[in-house]
């Protein structure tokens, strides 16, 4: 099973958790090259590119020009966003860090695809900003999406399921087509007012939980993940399709 989260934008790398290994990103080049072309840009620049506050935007303009020897930490321990609340990495076993590690990916918008234990520096990119590094890759999408799908690729075992719990603004970057496995996207939706809405806040923070869950679980038949019922949360086959498989609470 490989498991697809998005990243966060809050992070915090001081957390001093033990891990049992820390390893490197796989794109840590194209990664450097990135930050390269940010590092060009004024804080002025950043902050309207990622509508961000000029403190915000002071802040990451610093990280771009210090990023050589900024400080690095692995990035499940490093973002903090509501995903990452859910998601718990800090209380996991050292066994349960080495199962997440080979079975989750998150998306990155600077570091294109990493592992929990990947060690990376403080930044914030999304994946949607409306940026690329030079013509030939106008968008940051153009810049990852065959690296990152022919990289996903090589991942996958046969028959491998993937539980897709990442944004659409991140999932979006692997080419869907091209990846012949069952993909599953769960959705998690809260009953109010007579109708069933999608909160994010809630739904950011049962992805990471969700995530949690199937590396804590050992789980032999992906059916049985609409056993699901943590936060209160159930599946409602009504609402559900095939492929995309709905929660609710």
């Amino acid at each position: 099973m490989k498991i697809l989260l998005s990243p966060a934008k809050s992070m915090d790398m001081t957390n001093k958790t033990n891990v049992p290994l820390v390893s490197i990103p796989k794109f840590e080049k194209e990664a450097e090259q990135l930050v390269s072309k940010l590092a060009r840009l004024k804080p002025m620049d950043l902050s309207k590119l990622m509508s961000i506050s000029t403190d915000l935007a002071q802040l990451n303009y610093e990280r771009f020009q210090s990023w050589s020897s900024a400080i690095q930490a692995p990035c499940a321990l490093s973002f903090t966003g509501e995903v990452y609340r859910g998601l718990q990495f800090s209380e996991f076993s050292e066994e349960e860090m080495v199962v997440a590690q080979e079975k989750i990916r998150i998306l990155s918008g600077v570091y294109g695809i990493l592992r929990p234990l990947d060690t990376i520096c403080a930044y914030r990119l999304e994946m949607g900003t409306k940026w690329g590094p030079g013509k030939a890759y106008p968008t940051l999408y153009s810049y990852w999406k065959k690296k990152l799908t022919s990289s996903f690729l090589d991942e996958l075992e046969e028959n491998e399921v993937v539980v897709n719990l990442a944004s659409n603004e991140y999932s979006k970057v692997l080419d869907w087509k091209k990846i012949n496995a069952t993909v599953l996207t769960p959705q998690f939706r809260e009953f109010k007012n007579g109708q069933y809405k999608t909160v994010m806040m809630y739904a950011k923070h049962a992805r990471g939980a969700m995530a949690r869950y199937l590396v804590q679980t050992e789980l032999k038949d992906i059916e049985t993940l609409k056993g699901y019922n943590i936060d209160g949360y159930s599946y409602d086959d009504r609402q559900s399709s095939e492929n995309e498989w709905v929660f609710v609470r």
